[in-house]
């Protein structure tokens, strides 16, 4: 689970980055929305 600061429009299947410093440190999909 993950709390963002800016809502975005995401849907299931879609692949992401998790950045920081320039760096990516994460990344992963979009297995399911919780509303």
């Amino acid at each position: 689970e993950i709390d963002l600061i800016t809502p975005i429009a995401m849907e299931k299947g879609l692949r992401f980055a998790i950045r920081e410093g320039g760096h990516t440190v994460g990344a992963g999909t979009v297995t399911e929305v919780v509303e």
